[in-house]
This record gives structure tokens, C-alpha cells and sequence, in this order.
């Protein structure tokens, strides 16, 4: 048989000035007659871990029924979604809901005090951070590194974080005797290597879009003349979609629309004052006044990231502890930390769930772009992710760090089965059997990941 099909490599990149533009996957990138999961086309798994702090207003949470490690139930075998995690609903088939979950490693050591608000960086690790305000910080590497080291090396980047507040806005000493890099990042490359989280979108843009080792002189002068990273790539993009198919060069078009419509919401960013509000939070110059604006363009630029299979791995901070920023599209006018301290008030505890139900709707946004973005064997991105998103509280109010909220969303590829709300007795499942579970459906398989003591029963 005499074949046509022109076979495109999934690593293909079209090189401009300053630009180093990875593809979307194409059907001309899968080999004729070749089977798809032997093909460098094969969709690949992903990973996101997003950590927001002071925990969730409780009563607003946890479904009802369910037993140890079991699936709550309801008449019809469904299970009523609370009103936080309302706007994961449409997901439930792939959202599993973890309730009872202990965060022993949020809690002071033993024989000292502090730590509440300065652990962020034990989200993704289980371990308790080093007290010190020197630069001999200490924690555990995180899962999201872990998993960028197993199946994140061929891409252009291995990892991608991204933050939603300025870590400059704090001194080296955050409070109680803890660095404040414990509470700026929650990825750590090694016990003593923190990565530093991107809060400008722009710089997120060029560090996704212009890597490779492109002239970042070229990249300024592209922004200053405010011309598109498209605009370098023109004549050989047009060369490219010349040989493409119909439905290739519709892919493309729509990637291509993409980038785009985030630069031009990203230089509508760039004429933000960086002027304090009410509250006295600052988003910087350049930066999105509006956390509404700025989470959904991580989340967009994440997207294109998996899409584009630049990185597979991505991690963000939504908020940093003691954040006095309001969220104006929840409803609600107190801030994030003051109104998590609810004084047990039950009006308080409403007034507290509707930030915290805006918080996982930012979350249902990001998950429906991963729905609505299709992959090579007829399924889609989010078929093929897992998005871990969780905090260290329970209730906020009295600092208590069992009964975590935590929720997994994504099919993992085919290891997760969702629809099911998993509860576990109070203070008797630690956070790092979680970790170690979410390891295993990576191929990563260890003994212990911070204060595991097993794997946990009933996710996989």
C-alpha cells in the first residue's frame, strides 16, 4: 500500500527570534499504521499540585454518609455535593473528594511552638520544615518534583511553577521563628533547594513560549515594539500549515487564536499601578489587579503548557498565609485571613464558604479548559491529568490540622475512578500516604514520603 500521510515528529518546534514555539498535538504527528500507544504521539501523563491555606469553613464541605476508605451514598447511589465543592458538580466523574485527612506535618515538632502559618512548603511533602529564619531552610523534596524527574526530562520545561501573591512583600523572617520561603513556594527540588514560584504572567508567557535558549534581548524588544511571539514564527508557521491538513490547520488555527487572545489579556496586566487596596494588599505593576483575572490566566497558560507538551508537571500557591486579600467576585468584602477566623459565629462560617466555594470554582474553571482540550486517542487532557488541591486546616479558627479538605480531580490516565467522596477517621491517615498513593499512579514507587505510614486505603 503506497501511504501518503506525512508523519510530523511530537517534538517539533517552529524557531523564531526569541521564540522557541512547541506544537500542539497533530493527527500529522501520529505514523501511519502504526499503533498509537507505540507512537511518540501517545497522550502523556500530567500533574498539578494547588495549595490554598486556612483550611475550609466547616459544615460547607464534607458529603454526607461513607465510611472508612468507602464511597458515601445517598438514595440512587450519588452522594449530595456540599455547597464549597458545588462548582466541581459537572466533574464529579472524575473528582474524588478526601475528607478526615491529617496534616500532622502542618503541626508544630515536638517541644516547639509555631509553624501554623509558615508550612505551606509541607503541602506536597509531608514533612515538618527546619525552624530557622537562616538559609539553612530545610524541608522534603515535593511530589510535583518528583514526578517532573520521572516523566518531565524531554520537555522544554520539566516543571512549572506559578504563585498568585508577591513573595516580596514579606521580610526574610516570617513570623515565629520560620523563613518566609516556607510559605513563598510549594516546590522544593531537594530538601534544601526551594523553587521560586512566577507571579507575572508575562514571565510565565516567555518562560513557556520563548525557552530554548533564545536572546532575551529579542524577547524585550518584541514586547516594547508589542508585536506577538507569532509574529517571529510567520513565515515558517505559514510554510508549516501549508503541508497540514484540514483539521491540522484547524488545530492549529485554534492554538495559534489562543496565544493571542493570553498576550493581549497579559499586556492589558502590564498597566496595572501596583497601587495598595483597601485592605492594603498590592498586586504588583504588571501584574492582574483582579485574582479572578490572574488565576484563570495561570490556568490558561498552564493549559497551553500540557497542550503544547512544554511541561507536564505544574504546581501553584493561590494565596500566601495571613493574606489580607479579598476576593470581590466571591461576595464576600473581609479578607481571605480575617474571615477564617469565624470566632465559631455560624453567620462568620457562611460568610467564610463562599471564599472558599470562589476558591474551587477558580478550580472548576481550570478543569473544564482540561475537559475541553482534546488528546490523540478520543479522550482529553483531563482524562490524562490528576490535579491535586488541597491546604493544611481544618478549622481555621482554632489552627486544628486534621479533617484537611482535600480533592483530586482528574482520571489520571484510567487509575482514578471518580465520583466518590473517600472519608477517613479523624487523625488516623496522614497527608504523605496520600503523597505516596499519587506517587505510585507516576510509576514512582518508595517505601515512605514524609510521615507515610502505608498507602491510602480506597483511592486506587
Amino acid at each position: 500500500m503506497f501511504l501518503t500521510k506525512k508523519h510530523i515528529p511530537r517534538r517539533a518546534f517552529l524557531r523564531g527570534a526569541g521564540v522557541t514555539l512547541a506544537l500542539p498535538l497533530l493527527d500529522s504527528m501520529i505514523p501511519a499504521q502504526t499503533p498509537l500507544a507505540k507512537s511518540g504521539a501517545a497522550p502523556k501523563p500530567r500533574f498539578t499540585g494547588i495549595f490554598v491555606p486556612h483550611g475550609m469553613a466547616p459544615g460547607y464541605w464534607i458529603p454526607g454518609g461513607g465510611g472508612p476508605g468507602e464511597p458515601a451514598a445517598v438514595a440512587g447511589g450519588k452522594f449530595e455535593y456540599p455547597m464549597i465543592m458545588k462548582p466541581l458538580e459537572p466533574y464529579r466523574d472524575k473528582t474524588v473528594i478526601l475528607s478526615g485527612m491529617w496534616s500532622k506535618s502542618a503541626e508544630p515538632p515536638p517541644g516547639q511552638t509555631g509553624a501554623d502559618h509558615w508550612v505551606a512548603a509541607a503541602f506536597m511533602c509531608a514533612d515538618k520544615p527546619k525552624k530557622t529564619t537562616g538559609a539553612d531552610v530545610q524541608d522534603g523534596t515535593t511530589i510535583d518534583q518528583l514526578i517532573a524527574n520521572k516523566i518531565g526530562q524531554e520537555n522544554l520545561l520539566p516543571s512549572l511553577q506559578l504563585a498568585l501573591e508577591d513573595p516580596g512583600a514579606n521580610s526574610s523572617n516570617c513570623g515565629e521563628g520560620y523563613s518566609c520561603v516556607y510559605s513563598n513556594t510549594v516546590s522544593w527540588a531537594s530538601p534544601t533547594q526551594p523553587i521560586p514560584m512566577e507571579l507575572d504572567p508575562q514571565v510565565a508567557f516567555e518562560r513557556i513560549f520563548g525557552s530554548g535558549g533564545s536572546d532575551p534581548r529579542q524577547r524585550a524588544a518584541r514586547r516594547e515594539e508589542k508585536r506577538s511571539i507569532l509574529d517571529s514564527v510567520t513565515k515558517s508557521l505559514a510554510k508549516f500549515k501549508m503541508d497540514l491538513g484540514p483539521s491540522d490547520r484547524a488545530r492549529m488555527d485554534e492554538y495559534e487564536t489562543d496565544i493571542r487572545e493570553l498576550e493581549r489579556r497579559i499586556d492589558l496586566a502590564k498597566k496595572s499601578s501596583g497601587q495598595a487596596d483597601t485592605n492594603g494588599f498590592v498586586a504588583p505593576a504588571g501584574v492582574p489587579e483582579a485574582f479572578d483575572e490572574h488565576v484563570k490566566m495561570h490556568f490558561d497558560l498552564t493549559k497551553l503548557a500540557f497542550k503544547g507538551d512544554i511541561t507536564r508537571v505544574s504546581s501553584m500557591l493561590f494565596a500566601r498565609d495571613l493574606t489580607a486579600r479579598t476576593y470581590p467576585k466571591s461576595g464576600v468584602t473581609a479578607s481571605f485571613h480575617g474571615a477564617s477566623h469565624h470566632a465559631e459565629n455560624p453567620k462568620n462560617i457562611e460568610t467564610y464558604s463562599h471564599i472558599n466555594q470562589y476558591h474551587v470554582a477558580c478550580l472548576a474553571y481550570f478543569v473544564d479548559a482540561l475537559k475541553n482540550t482534546p488528546e490523540a486517542d478520543g479522550g482529553t487532557l483531563l482524562d490524562h491529568t490528576l490535579i491535586l488541591y488541597g491546604t493544611n486546616m481544618g478549622d481555621s479558627n482554632q489552627h486544628l490540622h486534621y479533617d484537611v479538605p482535600h480533592i483530586l480531580v482528574g482520571g489520571a490516565q484510567g487509575q482514578l475512578k471518580g465520583d466518590r467522596h473517600l472519608h477517613y477517621d479523624t487523625k488516623t491517615v496522614t497527608t504523605g500516604n496520600l503523597l505516596l498513593s499519587i506517587l505510585d499512579m507516576y510509576g514512582i514507587h518508595q517505601d515512605s514520603i514524609g510521615d507515610s505510614n502505608g498507602r491510602l486505603p480506597g483511592l486506587v
